[in-house]
């Protein structure tokens, strides 16, 4: 299961985040989302539980609980949005000119 964590204190690292989640079993991938531009972290992360049932105790005991002076928001990670949903793109609009004008 996929796990979104929220709130997170800027100094968390993808091993604190890693940490907490194992102690309620196995963790395949932890990662803080960082920032491109500055290269720091976004607030916000993902951990990978391959187990369900730890994943939705991990969820229950940690969502609302404190990590690194935040409480934390953790729920299951909902799909991702497709960014390209048709339909966008150039939006056209008229260029001025010689409109009404006579010569």
């Amino acid at each position: 299961m996929n796990i979104y964590v929220g709130n997170l204190s800027f100094d968390t690292q993808d091993s604190d985040l890693r940490s907490a989640f194992e102690a309620f079993g196995e963790v395949t991938t932890s990662s803080v989302i960082q920032d491109r531009m500055t290269n720091r972290s976004r607030g916000f992360g993902f951990v990978e539980m391959p187990n369900q049932e730890e994943a939705r105790r991990a969820i229950q005991e940690l969502d609302g609980k404190s990590l690194q002076g935040r409480e934390i928001k953790a729920s299951e990670a909902k799909p991702r949005e497709s960014r390209d949903s048709g339909g966008g793109g150039y939006r056209g609009g008229g260029g001025g000119g010689n409109r009404n004008r006579s010569w």
